[in-house]
């Protein structure tokens, strides 16, 4: 199962990627095995040395028990000290942003989530990949590639 940020292509400008692991409850993993999540609003910060993924929503699952975890808390993600320090000196030296591209399964085990460095775009950057989108869908039209 894969959950994928699919407007972070569109509002980030996707510098570098850094895989990471995600600290989960069980009834969490179960819940993002069936599909019931969502990183559409999310971000990665740092705080105390750590990398938090915060305002990612994993919705209850529905056979889990009472104690179930907020559904938007904030999640440690796992990462080596060296990978840490270096995406520390990335975000504040350049004002670069931590933003989640997809949540998968590895190997049928294990959670992972893949993090985009990346600067955020200005409308007209936007504007101007929009408009290349319809030249390139309108071409592909006219020819039937």
């Amino acid at each position: 199962m894969e959950i994928v940020n699919r407007k972070a292509g569109f509002n980030y400008e996707i510098l570098e990627t850094i895989e990471a692991g995600i600290v989960l409850a069980g009834c969490e993993v179960k819940s993002i095995r069936a599909g019931n999540a969502s990183i559409k609003e999310s971000y990665a910060r740092t705080r105390g040395g750590e990398v938090y993924l915060t305002n990612m929503h994993i919705a209850h699952y529905p056979q889990g028990n009472r104690q179930n975890p907020p559904e938007t808390r904030e999640r440690k993600l796992l990462l080596k000290r060296s990978e840490i320090n270096k995406l520390i000196g990335k975000i504040e030296q350049k004002k670069l942003y931590l933003i989640p591209l997809k949540v998968y399964i590895k190997k049928n085990r294990y959670v992972k989530v893949l993090l985009g460095v990346g600067k955020s775009k200005k409308l007209y950057d936007k504007k101007e990949q929009k408009k290349q989108r319809d030249i390139v869908r309108e071409l592909q039209r006219e020819y039937k590639i």
